[in-house]
Parts: structure tokens; sequence; C-alpha cells
């Protein structure tokens, strides 16, 4: 079953879902925006016989502390900062990574930095390569390059409601879709002040688009064992992306599924059995 707990990390309280036996390999779980580990729900039942799992919430997201800006930098640097922390402090010496979304240029950060920890990354519409950005990027880029406080206003619409639901239902089939989900994810974009602390983190993620030589470097330096299995009607992280693995590791396993961004809302089983049979078939993993 899982456990939900907190560990202290330089003076947050960082909240985390734990399952499975300790001795298993482990599994790490990073979420993406705009939501936290709940996104893993139906995923760890699947996989905790197997494995040892852990799924974070980061700063600012979830049931993890969301200091003050004045008080903490929300850059991916730093929230990665946070992780690799947390990951110290619970002892984890070797685990593979689950990947979505925000949690893509997290995780490959952890493993630039760690290569010898990493025994598998599985990335679901976790993007690194620039094939895999849709055409709203194009507005994006413009904003980074040519920042105005009118542009940063205008990204307040990325955690509207509306949005966020879309985020959970577009590209799926009617009424495939708990509420359950984006209806949680409302309620913590909605609290007081969160609102500026994602603005910072949309226009941090520039670095994030800058790093990805790095991150492809790492992949053809190091070639993990890579999963990638992506919700190909995905109109953020398009499926480019995932078939773009493919260049520098030429053993990347691929799966397109017939969803949207938030896969595992409609899709978890099947990730989980692709999960299960690909970590299975990666000695590296054990």
């Amino acid at each position: 079953m899982t456990t939900y707990h907190s560990l202290e990390v330089e003076g947050l309280n960082v909240f985390y879902r734990e399952a499975g036996n300790p001795n298993n390999p482990v599994i790490l779980l990073l979420h993406g925006f705009p939501s936290a580990s709940h996104m893993f729900r139906e995923l760890i039942p699947i996989l905790e016989k197997d494995y040892y799992l852990i799924a974070p919430d980061y700063p600012g997201f979830g049931n993890t502390s969301s200091p003050d800006r004045e008080d903490f930098q929300y850059t991916f640097d730093h929230i990665t900062e946070i992780i690799e922390t947390f990951i110290d402090k619970l002892g984890l010496a070797k685990y593979a990574l689950y990947v979505f979304d925000y949690g893509a240029p997290i995780g490959f950060r952890i493993a630039m930095h760690h290569p010898e920890r990493v025994t598998a990354i599985i990335s679901q519409n976790g993007n690194i390569y620039r094939e895999g950005l849709g055409e709203k990027w194009a507005a994006r880029e413009d904003y980074w390059r040519y920042p105005t406080q009118e542009k940063r206003e205008s990204y307040r619409a990325a955690f509207a409601p509306n949005t966020i639901k879309g985020q959970y239902v577009d590209g799926t089939k009617e009424s495939q879709v708990s509420p359950d989900g984006y209806t949680l994810d409302i309620a913590y974009m909605s609290r007081l002040g969160n609102d500026e602390k994602q603005l910072d983190l949309i226009f941090d993620y520039q670095n994030n688009v800058k790093m990805y030589p790095e991150f492809q470097q790492y992949l053809r330096e190091y070639q993990p064992p890579l999963l990638a299995t992506w919700g190909k009607n995905d109109v953020s992280f398009i499926p480019a992306g995932a078939e773009a693995f493919k260049k520098d590791l030429p053993k990347a396993e691929i799966h397109l599924l017939d969803t949207g961004h938030f896969a595992l809302e409609t899709h978890a089983y099947e990730i989980g059995k692709q999960m299960l049979d690909f970590l299975k078939n990666n000695k590296r993993v054990e």
C-alpha cells in the first residue's frame, strides 16, 4: 500500500508518497505542471509489488512547502537541488527515473549530475528535444527573448481552471478522464501567492530548452535504457519528441498512445505494463 510522508530539506517539508519493498529496485516518480505526486495514484499499485517507489511533490506544488518568492528562488535549478538533497537524505543510491512534463528537465539534471545512479529512464511526455515542442512554444520563446510585464501577465491563463482541465481532457476520448485530478490541480494552483511562483517557473523554462543539448549529450555518453511512452495527442509535447530519443539512443523503446498530455489518467495500466516489461528486460535496473 502507499504511505504518505514528509522529509525536512533545507527548511522545507517535502511531501512524498512511498510504496513497495525498500529492498527492491527503486523508481523515482517526478511529476509535472500543474500537478503533484497524486498523478501517480493509479500507476503505483501496478508497480509496487516489484519496485520501491518514491514520488515527491516539488516546492510550490502539492503538499510540499510553498515558501514566499522572497525566501525561495523558483527556478528549475533550485528545485532540482532540493530534490537531489531529498534523494540523498533518503539514501537512494540507484534508481530509475520516471519523468513527465516539468519532471523531465528536473530528472535529466539529476541524471547528468549522478549518471552512476541512474538505472533507466521512463519518459512519459517528458521532452528534451526541440522537435517535441508544439506550436504554442513559438509565442513562449518570443516572451523569453523580449520579456515584458504584459507578456508575463498573459501566462496566468496557463493555470486558469479551464486551461488545467484542458490539459487533462484534450486529446482523450469523451468521458475517459476522471475530474478528480484536474479539480485537485485547480485547487493547488489557486492558492494565494502561487500565481507569481508559477510565472517565475514559466519564465525560467527557457533555461531547460537551452540545456537540451546537454541532456542529449548525457544520453549519447551514458546510453541509459530508455522507454518513451507518450500521449500522441499532446499539443504541448508532440510525438516527435518521443521519436527524437532514437537519435541519441538507438535502442530506445518508443510507444505512442491514443491519449493526451496526462496519459496516466487514461492509460495507467498500459504504461505500467510497458514499464514492467521494459525494466525486466534491462539488467541494469536490478
